[in-house]
């Protein structure tokens, strides 16, 4: 009968969870159908056990065991001489400091290890650790000075994600440090920002569904910077760009979103905007500009409300 061979899913993933794939040892049990049906180990028995205490180690670390993680690690290292190495010790350093719960240490002892060892089988779980505690601060949590005050955190999530993402390139992670990052300006209404880094999203990852969602994104923030027609018009007329080329790219989309509906009402704010260029140059006495105004929101926005008021106001003439 022929051999077939699965590699457990569970353990793989406790490997993926640690980035642990790729070390010397083997990440995942192997079992084959044997000529009379039966399944049987055919190695990885030590792989399992190694994968279990790497589990262990990181589970002391998440409720905060310093002294445990370190005796782990000891035991790790000694049960499994494969992995023991300068990277696994500075590693394992940083996850002393954050299950001591030294945010600010542990962060700068990741950094250290991802520039000493930029090769090494841990790094994954170390930016992810990162991506983490950059999360965390992006979320409200507060990050201590001096071992005294707790100072908003935001800034140094900020911070810290942009850096993963200058680390990684166009990694996966890269991807996720940059979306979380715009969206954490959104929820703030800081939408000039989100803007920026859609836009750096966008230059990475230009099609896909990452490309669609980062090109609407950048024409919801030009759209939502807009303050008022008193203000500068110059984020209308982006968001106006933005949402045709999204309709053009995907028009299905646009359809179901009502991509029309939002570029009317984007053209009745414009209208509205040079309406009111036009009343000031009125108000001022400034005759010939303002009928210029007049007229354009009548040539550019016929079917809008402003442009009823300016046909008004050229008859009046």
């Amino acid at each position: 009968m022929r051999q077939t061979v699965i590699k457990l899913s569970g353990l793989i993933l406790m490997a993926v969870s640690f980035g642990l794939l790729g070390s010397p040892v083997q990440a995942a049990e192997t079992w084959r159908l044997d000529d009379q049906g039966q399944w049987q180990q055919t190695a990885g028995s030590k792989d399992e056990e190694f994968l279990l205490r790497v589990a262990e180690v990181k589970k002391l670390v998440d409720m905060g065991q310093p002294q445990k993680v370190r005796d782990a690690a000891k035991r790790l290292k000694a049960d499994f001489p494969e992995i023991a190495g300068a990277d696994f010790n500075s590693f394992i350093e940083a996850e002393v400091l954050l299950a001591r719960g030294k945010l600010t240490k542990a962060v700068k002892q990741y950094d250290t290890f991802l520039d000493d060892y930029p090769a090494s089988p841990l790094r994954d779980a170390a930016l992810e650790r990162e991506f983490g505690i950059a999360s965390d601060y992006l979320n409200g949590r507060k990050k201590q000075v001096l071992l005294i005050f707790w100072l908003n955190g935001f800034d140094e999530g900020v911070k810290m994600m942009e850096k993963i993402s200058d680390r990684t390139g166009i990694a996966d992670i890269a991807k996720r440090s940059l979306i979380t990052v715009a969206q954490s300006y959104e929820k703030r209404h800081k939408y000039n920002e989100a803007y920026l880094k859609w836009s750096e999203v966008s230059s990475r990852w230009p099609t896909g569904q990452t490309g669609k969602d980062a090109l609407l994104a950048m024409a919801r923030t030009k759209y939502s910077s807009f303050r008022g027609p008193e203000y500068d018009g110059a984020g209308l007329i982006s968001a106006k760009s933005y949402y045709e080329n999204f309709k053009l790219r995907y028009p299905q989309e646009a359809q179901q979103m009502q991509t029309d509906e939002i570029l009317s009402k984007i053209g009745e704010q414009m209208a509205e905007k040079q309406l009111g260029i036009a009343k000031y140059y009125e108000r001022t006495g400034s005759i010939e500009p303002a009928n210029m105004y007049y007229q354009m929101v009548v040539d550019n926005w016929p079917d809008t409300k402003a442009a009823l008021s300016a046909r008004e106001k050229l008859n009046q003439k």
